[in-house]
C-alpha cells in the first residue's frame, strides 16, 4: 500500500502510540475527579467559564420568519451575509443586508453558549438602519451566485469578545405599528490564537455546499447533476432555509444560520455548560496547522463533509504532533473542496466539489466513474479518521456498544449490545482500514436507508504517536446526545430520530475529552 493510502502516517509512530495506550482500554475512568475539576475551575476559571458567568439573553431566537412561497429557500423581506467566515478581535467584518420592500431594521449580535441555560448573550445592538433592496445576482459561470451588496455596517471586534459562534439577528422596524416585523440571522465565528484545551471546528464549508439561496442553487442542484464538479458556491450570499434536505431538519426558525443551530449548537452549548476550555474556528482557519497546534484536541462536529486538501494535510500534522482528533461527526472528509477567492480578491470565499477523498478506494472509485472526471483526488480518509464514507452513506439507526471494556465506556454502565436510540444519522462512517495499527471498533451496528435498506456503520478509535488518539463517532447526530439548547429542533433521518441528551453519550464525551486534555 502506498504512503498516500496510509495518509502518510508513520507506522512506527502508531505502534509506539499503541504501546503507550496498551492496557488503558481496561483502566477505567482515570484522571481528576469531578469534584477536583470543579474545585480547580472555581479557583482558576478559564475564558469560557468567565464568559458564561455573564447574564444570558432572554430574547435572542427568531420569532417571526417569512419564506418566499415560490421556492421556500429565502426570506427576501430581510436577509444578509457577512464578509468573512471568521474574524479575530481587532479585525473588522462587514455585514450586508437587503430588505424587500425597503424597511428600517436593527441588528442585534449575540454570542451563542450556555449562559445558565439561556443559550446566548447580547453583545451589542446596532441601528436603526435604512434598509434597501439589493439585487439578486444573475447566475455566473458554473451557476455561481455571488452577491456584491453594499455593506450596511462594519464592526471592529472588541478585545473582550470571547471566541465563539455569533448570530446577528436582523429585525425589520415597520413604519406603521399595525404592520408585522420579520427576522432572519447572519452568522460568523470569532476566533482567537490563545492556547486552549479544545478547538471546535465549525463545518461551515458544508453549510455553504448545501445552501440553496436564492432559488435552489447549491453544489447539489447544477443541471449537469448533483454530485459532479460543475458548480461553484459563494460565501457572499445569505444562508437560506437550513439544509439541502429539509426533511432532516425542517426548521425555518434557523434561517440565516447555516447548519449550526441544527447540528453543532447542541455540542457548543454542552461544552460551555461543562466549563471546558474551548475555542472556535471555521474550516478555512485550518488550511494551516499553526492555530490548532496550540490546542490539545480538535473537534470535527456535525456534518463536516467538505475539506480543502490543505485542511486534510494540516489535520494530519496535528495528529502526528500529538493533538487528539475527535470526529464527532458523520459524512466527514468526503469531498475535496478547493477554495477560490471572491471576485474582489478576498481569499477562501468560493468552494466547489473538486473530487472524492478515497479516490483509489471502492466508493471513491465509484464516484469518479459516475460523476467525474474530477480535477482533484484525495487520499483515503479512513487513514485519518479511522473509518470511511461508505455507500449508502445516509440512513438512521441506533448507536450500539460493541467493546464495553474500553476506557471510553467507563462510568457509562453500558454493556455489549446496549444502544443509544436513534443516534445514528443522517449520515455515518464504516469500513475501517484493517491495517491501521492499534485501531479498535468500539461501537457498530446497522443503519437503515429509507428505513429498510441496511448498511453497516462503525465507530472507531486508534492511537496517535504521542499518547494522543483519533476517535470517530460515526454520526452527524452525536451532538444531539449532548445538549438541547433553546432554539434547537431535533432532526430525524430515514424514519429514525435521536432522543436528545443522553447521559451515556455525555459520559463517553467526558471520557474522551479527559484523556485528550490530560493524557490520563
Amino acid at each position: 500500500m502506498s504512503d498516500e493510502r496510509r495518509g502518510e502516517i508513520s507506522r512506527r509512530g502508531l505502534l509506539q502510540g499503541a504501546a503507550g495506550l496498551s492496557g488503558l482500554a481496561l483502566s477505567g475512568s482515570a484522571g481528576l475527579s469531578a469534584r477536583a475539576l470543579a474545585a480547580q475551575s472555581a479557583s482558576q476559571p478559564n475564558a469560557i467559564q468567565r464568559e458564561n458567568a455573564r447574564e444570558g439573553a432572554t430574547d435572542w431566537q427568531l420569532t417571526r420568519i417569512r419564506l418566499d412561497r415560490s421556492t421556500g429557500f429565502r426570506s427576501p423581506w430581510i436577509e444578509g451575509y457577512c464578509s468573512k467566515q471568521s474574524v479575530a478581535a481587532g479585525e473588522s467584518i462587514q455585514i450586508m443586508v437587503s430588505t424587500d420592500p425597503a424597511r428600517k431594521f436593527k441588528l442585534e449580535i449575540f454570542r451563542t453558549g450556555y449562559y445558565g441555560g439561556r443559550g446566548a448573550r447580547l453583545m451589542t445592538t446596532l441601528g436603526p438602519f435604512d434598509g434597501r433592496t439589493q439585487s439578486v445576482p444573475q447566475p455566473g459561470p458554473r451557476a455561481l451566485h455571488e452577491c456584491r451588496w453594499e455593506p450596511t455596517t462594519e464592526i471592529t471586534i472588541p478585545a473582550d469578545w470571547t471566541s465563539g459562534v455569533y448570530l446577528g439577528r436582523l429585525t425589520t422596524l415597520p413604519d406603521d405599528a399595525a404592520e408585522p416585523y420579520w427576522q432572519s440571522y447572519v452568522i460568523f465565528i470569532v476566533r482567537d490564537n490563545r492556547p486552549a484545551d479544545v478547538l471546535f471546528q465549525c463545518s461551515d464549508n458544508t453549510w455553504q455546499a448545501y445552501n440553496r439561496w436564492p432559488s435552489d442553487f447549491s453544489l447539489y442542484t447544477h443541471p449537469q447533476g448533483g454530485q459532479g464538479p460543475w458548480a461553484d458556491v459563494s460565501f457572499d450570499r445569505p444562508y437560506g432555509r437550513q439544509s439541502q434536505y429539509t426533511g432532516i431538519v425542517n426548521d425555518p426558525l434557523s434561517v440565516g444560520s447555516g447548519e449550526y443551530i441544527s447540528f453543532e449548537f447542541p455540542m457548543a452549548y454542552w461544552l460551555e455548560e461543562q466549563g471546558y476550555d474551548v475555542t472556535y474556528c471555521s474550516n478555512s482557519d485550518l488550511l494551516e496547522p499553526d492555530r490548532a497546534l496550540k490546542c490539545k484536541a480538535l473537534l470535527s462536529v456535525g456534518h463536516d463533509e467538505y475539506w480543502d486538501i490543505r485542511q486534510y494535510r494540516s489535520v494530519e500534522k496535528l495528529r502526528d504532533a500529538g493533538v487528539s482528533l475527535l470526529f464527532l461527526s458523520g459524512n466527514s472528509v468526503c469531498w475535496v473542496s478547493p477554495f477560490k477567492p471572491s471576485s474582489d480578491g478576498r481569499a477562501n470565499r468560493i468552494i466547489f466539489r473538486g473530487g472524492p477523498y478515497g479516490a483509489d478506494y471502492t466508493w471513491g472509485k465509484e464516484r469518479e466513474v459516475q460523476h467525474g472526471p474530477f480535477p482533484e483526488r484525495g487520499p483515503d480518509e479512513g487513514y485519518l479518521m479511522g473509518s470511511r464514507n461508505i455507500r449508502p452513506v445516509n440512513g438512521g439507526g441506533d448507536w450500539v456498544c460493541t467493546l464495553p471494556e474500553h476506557w471510553i465506556f467507563a462510568d457509562t454502565g453500558m454493556k455489549r449490545g446496549d444502544a443509544v436510540p436513534g443516534l445514528i444519522g443522517w449520515e455515518y462512517h464504516g469500513d475501517p482500514p484493517t491495517d491501521l495499527a492499534g485501531l479498535e471498533v468500539v461501537a457498530s451496528g446497522t443503519a437503515w436507508q429509507g428505513g429498510v435498506t441496511p448498511q453497516q456503520w462503525t465507530a472507531t478509535l486508534y492511537p496517535g504517536p504521542k499518547q494522543n488518539f483519533v476517535f470517530n463517532a460515526s454520526t452527524i447526530f452525536w451532538a444531539q446526545g449532548l445538549g438541547r439548547p433553546p432554539g434547537h429542533t431535533l432532526p430525524w433521518s430515514h424514519w429514525s430520530r435521536p432522543h436528545g441528551p443522553d447521559a451515556r453519550v455525555q459520559q463517553i464525551t467526558r471520557n474522551l475529552l479527559r484523556r485528550a486534555v490530560s493524557g490520563r
